[in-house]
C-alpha cells in the first residue's frame, strides 16, 4: 500500500477520533449519572490442592472482577499464585498453559479453567460463578495458603461508562505524548540461554518497561522446530524493502485456532477499507459501541503482505494507542500444524515520519512488552496449550522501524502452541 494511503488513512481516523470525542463527550455530560452499584469485596483462601473453593461469589454480564493473590505462612518452600516451575506434580494438570501450584479459576462449575496467578481482571461476557483453585493433580509440594483479594465491581450506567471511557483515552492520548512514567522492575529480567546455540542475552538493560509474568515452559523447544525458526526474517519491510518491526513471536495452530483464540483474548480484526472504516467509527459511536478496528498499513513478510492484522484498544483512544500485531502463514509447519509468525508493537501517540516529515503513530520502543502482553492474553483467555522463548543465533537486539522510530529487545521469540 502506497505511504499516501496510509497516511490519508491516518489523518481520516485523526478526524473520526478527534469529532466523535467531542460529540461524545456532550452527550455523557448531557445524561443523568445514577451512582452505579456498589463493588463486592471478599477474600477468599485457597489451600493448594486438586480440590476447588467455591467462593459464593456470583457473575453477572458486565461486570469487572479483579483478583490479587499472595501467599499467606512463613517458612521455606512457599507456594506461589504464579506457579513453580520446579514443582515435581507437573503431570495432568488442569490447566496444562500454566505452571504448577499456580492459582487458577473457573467462570462457571463446569467450565474450563483459566489462569488467574498474582493478579487478574476479567471481563464477564456471560453469567456464571466463581470457582478458585490451584493447578495441581495431586497434593502439594509446597507450603502456605492463598489469599485472594477478590472484588466484583458492576456494570457502570452509560453516562458514568462513557465519560470513564473518554477520560481512559485523553489520559492514554497525553502519556503517549508526554512520556510513559509508571514503568516497574522487569520480573523476567534474566540471562535468557538460546537451547539452539549456547548464546545468552540479558533483558535487564536500562529503560526495559515491564514485561508479563508469563508462565512459559523450561523445557527447550525441540531441536528441528528450532532449525525451521532459525529461518524466519528477523524484521518485516515497508513496500520499498524498508526494514520495519522485528518478528517477535510465532503461534502455532490451525488458522481457525488462531481466529478463535484470539477472539477469546479480545483481540479484534483490523478494517481493510479506509472509508468503510470511518462511518463505521461515527456509526458505532452514536449507538454507544466502541469502534475497535482501526485499519493498518500493509507490510510485508516472505514477500507478501500480512495474512491478518489484530488490535487491542481502549474504547476511544483507538487512534492514538493500541495494542496491534500482523501476522503471516510461514512456509513450513511443525508436526502437522501451521506456522504463524508475527509482529506486535504497542502504539503510544505520533511522532514525525523520518522519510517524509508527516505525522506517523509512535511506537513503544520497549518492543518485548507488547510480545509479551499477546501472550499473556492469550494465556489469562485459556487458548495456551504452551509457551517457550526461543533466542534465534542473530537476534535483533537494537534498530529502528521503517518510519525511523527506534525500539529494543532481549531479541527472543515467544513460541505460543495454542490449544
Amino acid at each position: 500500500m502506497p505511504i499516501q494511503r496510509s497516511l490519508a488513512r491516518f489523518g481520516l481516523a485523526a478526524i473520526v477520533f478527534s469529532t466523535t470525542f467531542c460529540a461524545l463527550n456532550v452527550q455523557a455530560q448531557s445524561k443523568s449519572t445514577s451512582t452505579p452499584a456498589a463493588p463486592v469485596d471478599k477474600t477468599i483462601e485457597v489451600s493448594p490442592s486438586k480440590d476447588w473453593v467455591d467462593t459464593g461469589i456470583d457473575l453477572h454480564v458486565g461486570d469487572t472482577v479483579t483478583i490479587a493473590a499472595s501467599t499467606t505462612g512463613t517458612g521455606d518452600n512457599l507456594c506461589d499464585p504464579q506457579g513453580l516451575a520446579t514443582s515435581s506434580n507437573s503431570t495432568k494438570l488442569p490447566l496444562a498453559s500454566a505452571l504448577p501450584g499456580s492459582l487458577i479459576g473457573k467462570l462457571q462449575k463446569n467450565a474450563s479453567p483459566i489462569f488467574v496467578g498474582a493478579n487478574r481482571q476479567l471481563k464477564i461476557a456471560e453469567a456464571g460463578h466463581l470457582y478458585l483453585g490451584s493447578n495441581l493433580s495431586g497434593p502439594s509440594n509446597c507450603a502456605g495458603e492463598f489469599s485472594a483479594q477478590v472484588r466484583v465491581t458492576p456494570t457502570t450506567n452509560d453516562a458514568v461508562s462513557m465519560k470513564s471511557k473518554l477520560a481512559s483515552a485523553a489520559q492514554i492520548w497525553l502519556s503517549g505524548q508526554l512520556g510513559r512514567s509508571n514503568e516497574q522492575p522487569n520480573p523476567n529480567a534474566s540471562a535468557v540461554s538460546n537451547p539452539g546455540s549456547g548464546s545468552a542475552v540479558n533483558t535487564s538493560a536500562p529503560g526495559t518497561a515491564p514485561l508479563k509474568a508469563l508462565a512459559v515452559s523450561k523445557v527447550p523447544l525441540d531441536t528441528s522446530l528450532g532449525k525451521q525458526l532459525e529461518t524466519l526474517p528477523r524484521r518485516v519491510s515497508d513496500e520499498f524493502k524498508n526494514p520495519g518491526d522485528m518478528a517477535n513471536f510465532v503461534l502455532i495452530g490451525s488458522e481457525k485456532q488462531v481466529q478463535d483464540a484470539l477472539t477469546a483474548a479480545n483481540w479484534h480484526v483490523a478494517d481493510t477499507s479506509t472509508p468503510g472504516a470511518v462511518a463505521r467509527a461515527i456509526l458505532m459511536a452514536t449507538q454507544k459501541q466502541d469502534y475497535l478496528q482501526m485499519p493498518m498499513s500493509q507490510l510485508y513478510m516472505f514477500g507478501r503482505v500480512q495474512d491478518f492484522g489484530y488490535e487491542m484498544a481502549e474504547p476511544y483512544a483507538m487512534v492514538a494507542s493500541r495494542h496491534h500485531f500482523r501476522i503471516w502463514k510461514a512456509p513450513f509447519t511443525y508436526q502437522g500444524k501451521e506456522v504463524w509468525v508475527g509482529a506486535g508493537t504497542h502504539d503510544i501517540g505520533f511522532e514525525k515520519d523520518q522519510r517524509n516529515g508527516k505525522i506517523t503513530h509512535k511506537i513503544d520502543p520497549t518492543v518485548d512488552g507488547e510480545r509479551d502482553n499477546i501472550g499473556d492474553s492469550l494465556q489469562q483467555a485459556g487458548q495456551v496449550r504452551v509457551m517457550s522463548y526461543f533466542t534465534p543465533a542473530s537476534p535483533v537486539l537494537e534498530s529502528r522501524n521503517a518510519t525511523g522510530g527506534g525500539f529494543h529487545s532481549d531479541g527472543r521469540l515467544l513460541v505460543i502452541f495454542l490449544q
